[in-house]
């Protein structure tokens, strides 16, 4: 192993070279993918209805190609499932990654190519470690396995054809070559499982077992499966179960609420986090400084990346900009054009650009997620600030949350409602809401001029919850696994009433 280690550490070095030419040309490397992405797509469908093969600039690209969500593509994807080829992307597609529904499906099914897979998520893949490695040179990572909390997936059939669909780490670790499969653990019997409870009683029983140097996941359920690890081995924490872990690789949700949470869990002074962008559409990001959080985007991966602020995403045609035009402090609904068939898809994320050079961002919240009650724009990444600075100051743990808005019964006031699962409570709840109403003041401007004299919005209002109390709800829902997250900021009290109790006031 520690042969294997040297070699795979120099192999992942020499990939740092090409990503620096991209942080040096990023406009050329984007422009070469607008180029390839348009030339593969002329043939299909979708090139012909746009005519594709009179496009020679963007602008043209622009004025031609209409801005698309998953309801617009929708119709098409399913002919894509039914075994139609050649309607979003030249090659025969078998792959869906499954992922939260819409306003007219439970579920959305993002299409998957042999393209997507091996120039975009394999490929971030490599660069998680790649970076890791360059930026910690005596890494001994590839000296134990890496522990991967994948999802699962089904083999469904439409019109007597036959389609996989499920998490997209369940579509990778399908997929992953023979001798990565080597190098991770659980073994993928146990990593495929779907009936959740059973398989983290069988992920904590295996993986324990093994040498782990590193994990990859989801936030949330990583902190259930070391639980269940702690209360089989009897161990205080996990560096006494493995005491080589050094990374923790993790993406889907923002990781400051669990920050504490791992840090008590693993105490460790080699312990690291490197934080990944990637979605069910495409691999986007990854932090590459180990002492800043922002993500680099990832330029040569197949998918031509354009912005629409956040300011105009609500205008009949909203116009989007390319990188060379992003400004710093904007916030930004994302749009991607891949290698999967994905023309102009807004994916629902909102970011904001901390440096352009190279280009680095931060996820600040979903273009759905968010609280507008009367106007004070409260976005995910304010939330967790705030947060943040209410446990510090209170020195509590919060294990979850959601929010959302709380109207006074004549309509006119109205107040942001939470329900928070503590880790650890703070001693004075009292307090606690003082010091997070005060930092979402300092946050969000908007907030604070709503919260004036208590004019409009009023004191948030906490409920403090009993443990478990959201891990039950998407029991009960039928969404525990990986792709299923609990919202964190809604603007309608449709999560709210479902988890507070039926005779609350």
């Amino acid at each position: 192993m520690p042969i294997l280690n040297a070699v795979m550490s120099w192999l992942m070095r020499k990939r740092i070279h090409q990503i620096e030419l991209f942080m040096k040309y990023p406009y050329e490397v984007q422009e070469e993918w607008f180029r390839r992405l348009i030339l593969a797509g002329k043939s299909t469908e979708w090139g012909r209805l746009y005519d594709f093969k009179s496009i020679n600039t963007y602008h043209e690209f622009t004025e031609r190609v209409p801005v698309s969500d998953y309801e617009q593509l929708k119709p098409f994807i399913d002919r894509m499932r039914k075994g139609e080829e050649n309607i979003l992307w030249p090659e025969e597609i078998k792959w869906f990654a499954k992922s939260s529904g819409t306003t007219s499906s439970k579920s959305k099914f993002i299409p998957v190519s042999n393209a997507s897979l091996e120039e975009c998520h394999f490929k971030g893949g490599k660069d998680m470690i790649s970076l890791f490695v360059n930026n910690f040179p005596d890494s001994e990572v590839f000296d134990g396995r890496g522990l991967v909390m994948g999802g699962s997936h089904t083999i469904s059939e439409i019109s007597n054809t036959s389609y996989y669909d499920g998490d997209l780490s369940a579509i990778l670790i399908q997929n992953l070559p023979f001798w990565v499969q080597f190098l991770k653990t659980p073994n993928i019997n146990i990593a495929l499982m779907d009936e959740w409870e059973s398989k983290i009683e069988m992920m904590a029983q295996e993986t324990m077992q093994h040498d782990v140097t590193s994990i990859s996941g989801v936030p949330s359920w990583t902190t259930v499966l070391l639980r269940r690890i702690l209360e089989i081995s009897g161990k205080d924490n996990i560096s006494e179960v493995w005491p080589r872990l050094e990374v923790f690789f993790h993406g889907g949700v923002s990781f400051d609420p669990y920050r504490e949470q791992f840090k008590a869990m693993i105490p460790s002074s080699r312990m690291n986090y490197m934080e990944t962008y990637n979605a069910s559409e495409g691999f986007f990001g990854i932090q590459d400084l180990s002492d800043r959080n922002e993500l680099l985007l990832m330029l040569d991966y197949g998918i031509f990346y354009e912005f629409i602020p956040m300011e105009n995403i609500h205008d009949e045609h909203p116009k989007a900009v390319q990188l060379a035009e992003v400004q710093l402090g904007v916030n930004y609904a994302m749009l991607i054009t891949t290698n999967a068939g994905l023309w102009r898809y807004m994916i629902g994320d909102t970011v904001v650009f901390t440096s352009v050079s190279p280009y680095r961002l931060k996820i600040t919240g979903r273009t759905k997620s968010y609280i507008n009650t009367f106007g004070e724009e409260l976005m995910v990444d304010n939330a967790d600030k705030a947060l943040n600075i209410a446990c510090a100051k209170c020195k509590a743990v919060i294990k979850d949350y959601t929010a959302g808005p709380h109207f006074s019964k004549d309509k006119k006031t109205a107040a942001h409602e939470w329900i928070i699962e503590f880790e650890k409570p703070p001693q004075h709840l009292d307090f606690f809401i003082e010091t997070l109403d005060n930092a979402l003041k300092s946050l969000n401007s908007d907030y604070e001029a709503k919260r004036y004299h208590n004019m409009i919005l009023m004191p948030p209002i906490i409920h403090s919850v009993e443990t478990n109390t959201f891990y039950n709800w998407l029991k009960k829902k039928g969404k525990l696994g990986g792709q299923h997250k609990v919202p964190r900021l809604s603007n309608d009290r449709s999560i709210i009433d479902e988890i507070l109790p039926q005779n609350k006031d």
